[in-house]
């Protein structure tokens, strides 16, 4: 067993040598990686200066509050009341229903409010700073129906904790990294399901501070669309009715895009796509038009339950006094595995915002030159671009 790992080890270091040595790339290829290695010596050492900073401007606030606390504090009427305004507009859906009087620290709540949030409320504005006391005459509604004020409104996610928030801070991240480290460490030195429990729980926590990406969107289960986001803006020089057009008739995107194999539309609002993966996976999906403003917005995405959850939505805005058009993009997908399938991908060589600017190459060239190279040289007299009367006015989803 040992003569085989030696073995193994040996032809893995001639390997490298043969990579690194090579006297037609070799060169080259040392200097990219002496580049890569610079740059990411200087981010890493910019990211410990910002956790650096973070943890002491933390600290520094910590202090200030426990002194805060501890001290007698005398606060005027007005400074109150923007204390518990500040308050309800973190746990309280419709805080404008609420109005708030205060006389000499005592503070007075009239309105209306919904039944599931009025213990959240008054115990958040119970612990505001200043208060001297608490006169609660809200009317409790127990559905938003009951009274005009309640309607519309957002849920309040209420103060969460760090580690439940969707962005960490630094200083979060950086104390996740090093308890998912040792998480990682401590499974390796065991046998057994215990251990390796502890070494996979450490890796998704070590991810989730490295990338500071929510674990139901790294591993797919939960994340909707938006496991991975890619934004681009190009502009073509080309009208906005011909470039809409373009983009509507959607069974154009084979053309330009090298990994959709094949587009097939049924209807005004339904296409199915068929799309080459890395590794050569292909996979499938049905996508429906949600929104369709001609010459303005065009957005779409996959119907429930498709394999790889995906969704886009460009923006057309004409600039250069009609003679351009400027197209803001913006795609996600969750693919299999979520942001861990994505890493898997980028291995193989797929690199989904890459992609996406060399599709988006070939396209600006067809438009503007009539031509565009991929798979094949395509002449925009073999495209499917309808004239803009048929992209005429039509209802918004």
């Amino acid at each position: 067993m040992s003569a085989t790992w030696w073995m193994v080890g040996g032809m893995g270091l001639g390997a490298g040598l043969m990579y690194w040595a090579d006297p037609r790339s070799g060169r080259r290829r040392r200097a990219v990686a002496h580049d890569k290695t610079l740059h990411a010596v200087h981010e890493a050492g910019d990211a410990a200066g910002v956790v650096v900073r973070d943890m002491a401007h933390r600290s520094r606030g910590y202090f200030f509050e426990f002194l805060s606390r501890v001290r007698s504090e005398e606060v005027d009427d007005r400074t109150l009341e923007a204390r518990i305004r500040s308050a309800l507009g973190r746990v309280c859906s419709h805080p404008h229903a609420i109005q708030v009087g205060v006389t000499q620290g005592r503070v007075r709540l009239d309105g209306v409010i919904l039944k599931n949030e009025h213990p959240r409320v008054i115990s958040r504005i119970a612990r505001v700073r200043g208060l001297q006391g608490l006169v609660d005459n809200l009317e409790v509604h127990k559905q938003p129906g009951g009274h005009p004020a309640l309607q519309s409104g957002s849920q309040r996610p209420g103060e969460r904790p760090e580690f439940l928030q969707h962005n960490w801070s630094p200083a979060a991240r950086f104390v996740a990294g090093l308890g998912g480290a040792g998480l990682i460490t401590w499974g390796l030195s065991r046998r057994g399901i215990p251990g390796m429990g502890s070494a996979i729980l450490g890796g998704l926590i070590t991810l989730r501070g490295i990338t500071n990406i929510e674990l139901k969107r790294i591993i797919g289960i939960g994340g909707g669309r938006l496991a991975i986001e890619l934004h681009k803006d190009i502009t073509v020089h080309a009208p906005v009715e011909e470039v809409f057009a373009f983009w509507r008739a959607m069974e154009n995107f084979p053309r330009f895009m090298t990994h959709v194999e094949e587009l097939r539309t049924s209807g005004e609002d339904r296409s199915h796509w068929r799309v080459r993966g890395p590794a050569g996976v292909v996979f499938e999906w049905d996508a429906l038009i949600t929104r369709l403003i001609p010459n303005q917005v065009l957005a779409w995405k996959s119907v429930e339950g498709s394999s790889v959850e995906h969704a886009g939505i460009i923006h057309f805005e004409p600039v250069q006094d009609g003679r351009a058009t400027r197209l803001d993009i913006r795609m996600s997908y969750n693919p299999p595995a979520g942001a861990l399938g994505h890493a898997f991908a980028l291995l193989l060589g797929a690199n989904p915002k890459r992609q996406m600017d060399d599709d988006l190459m070939r396209f600006k060239s067809l438009i503007e030159t009539g031509k565009a190279t991929g798979r094949e040289t395509v002449s925009r007299d073999q495209l499917s671009i309808p004239t803009p009367e048929r992209t005429g006015p039509r209802p918004v989803h």
